[in-house]
């Protein structure tokens, strides 16, 4: 798009709007990510989580008229599902960025994880909530729990990580797995429950070791 219509803030009071600054022409991908960067914002200020995702407040947040998000994202729905996408990558990326800092044990690798991905539900928890469907959008086919970590699915390159990590302790002789795909399947079941009773039940008295009693035993280590 050669950019788009610039609104002040004085949009309906809201001070967290912008005045956005024409886009070159040709330049509409770059226009595409911003609209995708206020939605997230939203979903993290303030607690509004997903009824905060209108392509009204979308475009105030990003400086733009309403009308210059159509060309990109003709409805909410389809606002929604990129944003979850976005998330979903956001997930990979901070799972990889985990391992990193660790070393080869691969038990070790395993354990740093599996406390990454509760600590990325812990941290961005409206954005963990639309990941998973939230409250208004049906999760997509392509997210069913069935089919996370298929080619293709929303949760394939998270899914991914925690397999490799999983298959590597089977290789080291960790444990006694048979299917690491369909026990990583069962192992982020395990960790998304805990997450969500987490976010549900703060003040429960949670063990201390609850995430080895829940990650041990569903990856089968020895």
């Amino acid at each position: 798009m050669g950019g788009a219509e610039r609104i002040g803030n004085n949009v309906s009071g809201n001070s967290k709007s912008r005045v956005r600054p024409r886009n070159p022409r040709g330049e509409g991908d770059r226009l595409r990510g911003e609209i995708l960067a206020a939605a997230a914002e939203l979903l993290d200020a303030d607690g509004g989580g997903e009824r905060a995702l209108t392509l009204r407040a979308v475009a105030r947040r990003a400086g733009i008229a309403a009308p210059s998000i159509y060309p990109h994202f003709p409805d909410r729905p389809a606002l929604v599902l990129h944003v979850m996408r976005q998330a979903f990558a956001e997930l990979a990326a901070w799972l990889r960025s985990a391992l990193d800092g660790t070393g080869d044990d691969p038990q070790e690798r395993l354990d740093t994880v599996c406390r990454a991905y509760l600590d990325f539900a812990r941290d961005h928890p409206e954005r963990y909530r639309v990941m998973f469907g939230g409250t208004r959008n049906p999760l997509p086919a392509t997210c069913d729990p069935g089919t996370l970590g298929a080619p293709g699915s929303l949760g394939a390159d998270a899914m991914r990580v925690l397999t490799d990590c999983l298959a590597g302790c089977l290789a080291a002789g960790r444990c006694t797995s048979t299917d690491p795909a369909a026990d990583a399947v069962a192992l982020w079941l395990g960790l998304h429950g805990l997450a969500h009773q987490r976010a549900v039940s703060p003040s429960l008295p949670w063990p201390a070791d609850i995430v080895q009693r829940v990650t041990v035993p569903l990856s089968h280590l020895v």
